[in-house]
């Protein structure tokens, strides 16, 4: 019976996972064998190249202090690490062998030239809506470049979570094809905005949060923030005034931010900076006018906090004397940001930031323990960095610190324990 049993379960699970590579496959393109790589026009592969910083291909696909689009990085998600791929046009062990049509199907379904289902660390979730003229165009580019022979690296992921099925069952639940669909009662500046953040800036792999199976939810189209399981930073809400909603800002500001990494009304830290040094700063002035455009039109919820519970006074005493004795030298006596002789803004105010106060508080004690760095761009290249206190300050002080910074903006306390769960994740992966 027992046999039986075993057997008939392991033909239902065969239908199943038949049933489910079927639904996967449903839309995909047929891509006749043999087809053949080709080369793009020199307008095309300029126009890839500003695509790839675009959608900041390089971050992802370019080990530190390997060749660029070389692949190689490891990409650690809760499930394991995913090796990112080499993009260059190596036959072997690159894309020399991919055709147009291969790499477009790559980008909108998911799977790679031998059929295999990718990973969604590689973001098609969000790159099903990139076109087909820019999948070209970036095509294009990858194949202007020195070819690189670099194995890929196998994926150290733990069972079941590296099986094809287990992936196909993902998609099942979670994936679905699409295209960017132009809204025509707005502008073609705000649908220029809203392709690029939702489809090749890929904002919602961040900021649209993920759940316990790492799907984005609503496919990251709510931007309504969350952590960051790949890099333990929090991804703040774009659609909330007390996270990192700009609806109240003016237009030029947001395009500074995106720009410049740095704004009258805040600056970029974490995996932010690294968005602005590889991607955004490198846009042109029409598209970060876009972006923001889109960005000030989201809707934003209604900001609300609980009374937080007091924080204990000897915990608040702690903490104010050690932002005399560390901080104060830098953002002031009252957290109120250091200028320059000429008024440039040198040191961020701490007084009514929302980093500060944001629920949850990870991003002020990451930035506490393992430090802070702007990018260094055009309009702010040579930013001041903020000196990592992890080693010379315990869990303790660090919560009572973060606890008194918060308290003065109706936020609630950390803890020590939390401080050191924070402390224990990688600062830069």
């Amino acid at each position: 019976m027992t046999a039986r049993f075993i057997a008939l379960l392991l033909v239902l699970l065969a239908l199943l996972a038949a049933g489910v590579a079927w639904l996967n496959q449903r839309g995909e393109p047929a891509i006749a064998p043999g087809a053949v790589p080709a080369d793009g026009t020199p307008a095309q592969i300029a126009r890839g190249a500003y695509l790839a910083r675009a959608g900041n291909c390089a971050a992802c696909h370019t080990e530190r202090g390997g060749a660029p689009y070389a692949g190689g990085r490891g990409i650690a998600t809760p499930f394991g690490t995913v090796y990112a791929s080499n993009l260059t046009p190596d036959p072997a062990t690159g894309l020399g062998r991919w055709s147009a049509d291969h790499f477009w199907r790559a980008l909108h379904h998911g799977r790679s030239a031998d059929g295999r289902l990718l990973y969604p660390a590689f973001p098609y979730p969000d790159y099903t809506r990139v076109t087909r003229e820019d999948s070209d165009a970036l095509y294009a580019f990858l194949r202007s470049l020195p070819p690189v022979a670099q194995a890929n690296r196998p994926h150290a992921l733990e069972f079941p979570y590296r099986t094809q099925a287990a992936l196909a069952v993902w998609r099942a639940l979670f994936f679905r094809a699409g295209v960017f669909e132009p809204d025509p009662a707005r502008s073609p500046v705000w649908n220029r905005g809203a392709y690029l953040v939702r489809g090749l800036g890929h904002c919602g792999a961040c900021h649209g949060g993920r759940n316990v199976l790492g799907a984005t939810p609503d496919g990251g189209q709510s931007l309504a923030g969350g952590v960051i399981p790949m890099r333990q930073w929090y991804a703040p809400a774009l659609t909330s005034p007390a996270q990192a909603g700009v609806a109240d800002w003016p237009e030029d500001e947001v395009v500074a931010l995106l720009r410049d990494g740095v704004a009258p009304r805040g600056s970029v830290l974490g995996p932010m900076a690294e968005v602005v040094l590889g991607s955004t700063q490198h846009l042109d002035e029409a598209d970060l006018r876009a972006i923001a455009s889109f960005l000030k039109s989201l809707p934003q919820a209604a900001a609300s906090r609980a009374a937080p519970r007091p924080a204990d006074p000897q915990v608040l005493a702690l903490g104010e004397s050690t932002y005399a004795d560390h901080c104060a030298g830098c953002h002031g006596a009252q957290g109120e940001g250091g200028r320059s002789a000429d008024g440039r803004l040198l040191y961020p105010a701490l007084q009514g930031s929302r980093m500060v106060a944001m629920d949850p508080p990870v991003n002020l004690v990451r930035v506490i323990v393992h430090g802070g760095y702007l990018p260094a761009t055009r309009g702010n290249p040579r930013p001041f960095g903020m000196p990592p206190f992890g080693l010379l300050l315990d869990d303790a002080r660090i919560a009572a610190l973060a606890t008194w910074l918060r308290q003065r903006e109706g936020a609630a306390p950390v803890a020590p324990q939390e401080v050191a769960r924070l402390r224990g994740a990688a600062a830069v992966d």
